[in-house]
């Protein structure tokens, strides 16, 4: 009896080009990427705040992120001292706007929590994208934006909406209630 061997292909990451490389690249994210919002305080700023939109990837083998930093050609690999996590970063807006988010848009999410994710940071960035983050209004709609980012428990904030704009007390909720004498 002849037992007939079909032939084996061999995948290599030299060999994964094109669509290949960008749904590969795009799951990968799915799994260990995120878009970010953050804040800084800045009191040279119009409003106070710098609003830094960011994109990472982290990984204890960095491969993958050189291979992402590679293909979109921006960004920043670090690695932490600690624990020798590396970290791919990108925090240029405009990167962000004319490599990161044209990728994304080429190569789509298919969870549906990162499609939203995604799709909040584009709204975010194009808001930051027409200046609208150098005004009061403006950031104001970031920060609710960004409230429905990245939702869920684990996501913490340095600073919060109400961090940059307070609630204000209405007289209503800052009433002294009288001391009556006598109900001791």
């Amino acid at each position: 009896m002849t037992v007939k061997m079909r032939p084996v292909r061999t995948i290599s990451r030299k060999g994964l080009l094109g669509e290949y490389l960008g749904y590969f690249l795009v799951g990968f994210v799915e799994g260990e990427g995120s878009f970010n919002v953050s804040l800084r305080r800045k009191a040279d700023y119009k409003v106070g705040w710098q609003v830094v939109l960011s994109f990472n990837v982290s990984q204890k083998d960095p491969s993958i992120l050189y291979l992402l930093k590679e293909t979109l050609e921006c960004g920043i690999i670090k690695t932490r001292k600690f624990d020798g996590l590396h970290s791919y970063d990108v925090t240029n807006s405009s990167d962000i706007t004319q490599k990161v988010i044209p990728y994304f848009k080429k190569y789509p999410m298919v969870s549906k929590s990162k499609k939203k994710n995604f799709s909040l940071f584009c709204e975010i960035s194009s808001e930051v994208d027409r200046g609208n983050h150098r005004n009061i209004e403006g950031l104001k709609r970031i920060l609710y934006l960004r409230e429905k980012l990245n939702e869920g428990a684990g996501r913490t904030r340095k600073y919060g909406i109400n961090d940059i704009f307070p609630k204000k007390e209405s007289s209503e909720t800052i009433r002294r209630t009288p001391i009556r004498l006598g109900m001791i």
